[in-house]
């Protein structure tokens, strides 16, 4: 894990991710994915087809935002040791991001498959793209109505 984060946070999106499934067509997804402080996972759904996630959380914070379809955020998940919350499961059609709270925060990521990149993913069409210059500012303004109290 230690190796994992280092590599996460040297890369440019701040994540990084190691397979333990056989290949993209397995029909379990499974991974460590380290996510770093910074790093903008933006939101997004598996609808199409329909693909359920699991995050377990193995160390560090992570907060979950899911939101509605207009962009408001419905529901937070926070994932934290200390807390005591490990692990949240993610409905195909909810709207998610993950967000890292804390550096070297791992989880073991369960999904299913196969993985095919051109229809993995719906990205919600209110959240700003990933490099977009009003991503990191919106990113940060979410960390802020989020995590206050």
């Amino acid at each position: 894990m230690n190796r994992l984060s280092e590599q996460a946070d040297s890369s440019e999106r701040k994540r990084q991710n190691l397979n333990y499934h056989i290949g993209d067509d397995d029909i379990l997804q499974r991974m460590l994915n380290a996510f770093e402080p910074g790093t903008y996972v933006r939101p997004h759904k598996h609808e199409d087809p329909p693909k359920r996630e699991i995050f377990i959380l193995l160390r560090g914070r992570l907060l979950m935002l899911f939101f509605d379809d207009k962009g408001v955020v419905i529901h937070r998940q926070l994932l934290d040791q200390k807390a005591g919350k490990f692990a949240v499961e993610i409905a195909p059609d909810e709207w998610h991001m993950a967000i890292s709270l804390e550096r070297g925060t791992v989880v073991y990521e369960v999904k299913d498959g196969p993985y095919d990149s051109a229809n993995d993913k719906q990205f919600a069409p209110w959240a700003p793209e990933e490099g977009a210059s009003d991503a990191n500012v919106w990113l940060e303004e979410l960390i802020r109505e989020n995590t206050m109290g």
